[in-house]
């Protein structure tokens, strides 16, 4: 098992092999380093230049041939967007959703994760901090720390990021430690809902050549939301926050040309979890809950990052070591409703279909994983630059689940301890158990080149092989029914092992119509690995009867060939940027959750093939040094293009129940029940592809003036997010969440010649009811939830800055 030590290890290695090649470089050539060009002065008026690591190199955003977006930690803080969720509907195509717990789907352009549950999976869209991929999509819930800017570069990464994309990519780039003088802030700030933020970060040089930084934040309020039936509460909150997180780096620069960059990043979480609603539920009100299972919601992670750097005069060498563990522990009620108005809702005495009061106590996860990437950049200003690396990934994730099921009375049961024999009664409660544990080891190498054909057109290529092997060990019980007859309930065996290759890449050509104006036109290449299902997915019970598999015990990779052309413009001496692309995904293989004929065999599957394609736009507009406009906007379709006949769950939980096996009964008569759930199937081609909104946009106004004997900045932003189905299947009252339209404000005064600073935001200012996701819980009682967005909040916050 991977452990602090040898992450230390591993980054010592690295500032040996590091610390020799600076050395021996300068030995052989004495000739100083250039110095970096400097950066573009901002004009008096327009648009200042922002600079991106799109392509593990340093370019400004307009420079770079793709599709990339950077929000600024100002505009941050403006909208009060403190966690990924927050960037819901603020980029073009870009979809965050919850699913069950503490899960987020970050979704781009629709493609993104349909496989939260299963801890092999990766997510479409990868999720990186300062350049290290972050392996766990829970751990992605974790607060913003001291963050300099948010980049999202949409569409398939296919070949230089440590884990390659199918949809996109989000780097958080955290503020450097620095040299240059004592710097540092503290806010604090209060609301509505008991709403309290604190935040502060601490700048020191100990030497010329030395410097740290420490950061520290927290943000508690109240729930948003009640469930009004917990046994021994009035009501119990939900959807509230109390969370702190901080982060401690240092620089060592020894020389103008070498550095070495050391971060500790610490999140923790603690809270009642979220407000998902049955839509069965009959009290109106989305923010009050007819549910009786106290949830909670725990998330842990630790990051600890090394960035190597020497800059050569021909190159720049650089390591990236990280190693990161997250914690979990999820519980909720996975009815969504308490006994007596589910049983009233589903008790069907004609079918034997009886109340099936469902909650999970216990959704424990634990990720630990350690990453290194070595690369290597050019340096100079010749018609040739490149990058060239390799990477590899190693993660250990665990997982373990109780679910309990009762026939009639509100029966809240613990989880239960490893140990526990299996012919203990309370196992006898369980209406599914799972213990497993996933070994992923990916390594892959990458090279990019860009070659100026003429001095207006260039042309890059790139290229990337991926080796990918997982492995792991797995045992479950369902339906209360344990299959050991001796020592402990769950006791995993060897589910085997699966390995992916692929090779992807990038054609593209850019061509400079003006220094101002650029278009482009790119091929890319993306993939995700397939992997195993879990022992509970993977028994061929289906065959076993007579009938098709739905789930298999492993399932393959997916891939996309992404064509994509662009522009990027500057106009008006700088104060009109406009830029946009239209685009074309061809998809085979994607992985999407699905049942099994045979209850409790839920799994991943792959959907043939599918269509993905849309336009995205992105404008700024800074007529005067007062004034400026932001807005972006997105038309998306995509459908999927080939049969596949998949099987819902919850169409077969009603069939199922139509014909006359309630849970109760499927033991009895499993083909019955089985063929009877197989009947369910249902051909997904011409489905639209999941987490689509055909229109999404945003649109924000800033006023900056001096107003009195300070300066005053006024900023109002309207977001809107459209419809969209939750998952392939495309049922019109499970899948379809609607549309919402949420409205930002903030005021800032900074009075002169002083450091202070005084904010009011009002975030969700008409308090739309916008639902945020709407998915069907998959594994228990197939109901259909909803989640909402944050209601109308109020909140004054005071700032100081040196």
């Amino acid at each position: 098992m991977l452990t602090k030590m040898h992450f230390a290890r591993a980054l010592a290695c690295s500032v040996s092999l590091m610390a020799f090649t600076a050395g021996t470089a300068q030995a052989e050539d004495a000739a100083p380093a250039p110095a970096p060009a400097p950066a573009p002065a901002p004009a008096a008026t327009g648009l200042n230049d922002i600079i991106v690591t799109a392509e593990r190199r340093e370019v400004s955003l307009q420079d770079a041939p793709l599709s990339v977006s950077a929000i600024s930690a100002e505009d941050l803080k403006a909208a009060n967007i403190t966690d990924i969720t927050g960037l819901n509907g603020s980029v073009p195509g870009l979809v965050v959703a919850r699913s069950g717990g503490g899960e987020r789907i970050i979704s781009i352009r629709g493609i993104g994760s349909e496989t939260p549950e299963n801890t092999n999976t990766q997510p479409g869209v990868s999720y990186h901090i300062d350049g290290v991929y972050i392996f766990n999509s829970i751990a992605a819930s974790a607060a913003f720390i001291d963050v300099a800017q948010v980049e999202v570069l949409r569409g398939p990464q296919g070949t230089l990021f440590g884990q390659g994309s199918t949809g996109g990519t989000i780097n958080v780039v955290s503020v450097d430690p620095t040299m240059d003088a004592v710097t540092g802030y503290a806010n604090g700030g209060f609301g509505n809902y008991a709403y309290k933020e604190a935040s502060a970060a601490l700048n020191v040089p100990l030497t010329d050549t030395l410097a740290v930084r420490g950061a520290f934040q927290m943000t508690k309020h109240d729930g948003y939301a009640k469930a009004t039936e917990v046994p021994g509460t009035d009501s119990y909150d939900l959807d509230d926050q109390d969370e702190y997180g901080w982060r401690l780096g240092a620089k060592w620069a020894p020389t103008a040309n070498f550095s070495i960059t050391l971060n500790a990043i610490n999140f923790h979480s603690d809270t009642n979890g979220p407000a998902q609603k049955n839509i069965l539920d009959p009290e109106d009100d989305p923010r009050i809950l007819t549910q009786d299972y106290p949830g909670r919601s725990l998330v842990e992670t630790e990051l600890y990052t090394g960035t190597i750097r020497y800059e050569a005069p021909f190159a720049t060498f650089k390591s990236i070591s990280g190693y990161q563990k997250l914690h979990s522990i999820q519980a909720w009620d996975a009815d969504g409703l308490d006994a007596a108005t589910f049983s009233a809702i589903t008790y069907n005495p004609d079918s034997w279909t009886f109340s099936n009061y469902d909650h999970v106590p216990l959704w424990q996860s634990d990720t630990e994983s350690w990453s290194q990437e070595f690369n290597i950049t050019s340096n100079g200003s010749g018609p040739l630059s490149w990058v060239a690396g390799g990477v590899y990934l190693h993660s250990d994730n665990e997982q373990y689940i109780n679910e309990y099921r009762a026939a009639d009375d509100n029966i809240i049961q613990p989880a239960l301890p490893l140990t526990t024999p299996w012919d203990d009664p309370l196992v006898d409660n369980l209406a599914y158990a799972e213990l497993s544990s996933i070994e992923r080891d990916l390594w892959a190498v990458y090279a990019q080149a860009t070659y100026d054909l003429t001095d207006k057109l260039a042309l890059t290529a790139g290229v990337r092989y991926n080796h990918d092997k997982a492995q792991g060990m797995s045992d479950s019980v369902s339906g209360g029914s344990s299959s050991q007859t001796s020592g402990a309930y769950l006791q995993p065996a060897y589910t085997g092992s699966r390995k992916t290759k692929a090779w992807t890449g990038k054609v593209a050509l850019d061509y400079q119509i003006t220094p101002e104006n650029m278009v482009y036109a790119s091929w890319t290449r993306g993939f995700k690995p397939g992997g195993i299902n879990s022992a509970a997915s993977a028994g061929n019970g289906g065959l076993a009867l007579g009938l098709m598999d739905s789930v298999q015990p492993t399932y393959t990779k997916e891939t996309v060939d992404s064509f994509e052309i662009g522009t990027k413009n500057r106009f008006a001496n700088d104060t009109l940027q406009l830029n946009a692309s239209g685009f074309l995904y061809l998809y085979k293989d994607m992985q999407f959750l699905e049942e099994d004929p045979v209850l409790y065999g839920e799994g991943i599957s792959n959907a043939p093939k599918a269509r993905v394609y849309g336009i995205e736009l992105e404008a700024q507009w800074a007529p005067t040094e007062h004034f400026r406009v932001d807005a972006s906007g997105s038309w998306l379709e995509g459908e999927f293009t080939e049969d596949y006949f998949a099987l819902d769950p919850a169409a077969a939980a009603a069939a199922q129940n139509a014909a006359g096996y309630g849970d109760w009964l499927f033991w009895l008569d499993p083909a019955g029940a089985a063929a009877a759930r197989d009947t369910a199937r249902a051909n997904i081609k011409g489905n639209r592809i999941p987490k689509l909104p055909r229109w999404q946009g945003t649109l924000a106004a800033t006023y900056t003036n001096k107003v009195g004997p300070g300066n005053l900045t006024a900023r109002a932003q309207a977001i809107y997010r459209g419809k969209y189905q939750y998952r392939v299947f495309n049922d019109a009252d499970v899948d379809l969440a609607s549309s919402y339209t949420q409205v930002n404000t903030m005021v800032k005064y900074e009075p002169e010649d002083t450091n202070f600073s005084m904010m009011f935001r009002v975030i969700n200012l008409f308090d739309t009811d916008g639902v945020n996701s709407r998915f069907s819980d998959p594994y228990g009682s197939a109901q259909v939830m909803e989640t909402y967005i944050p209601p109308r909040q109020f909140i004054l916050s005071f700032g100081y800055t040196f």
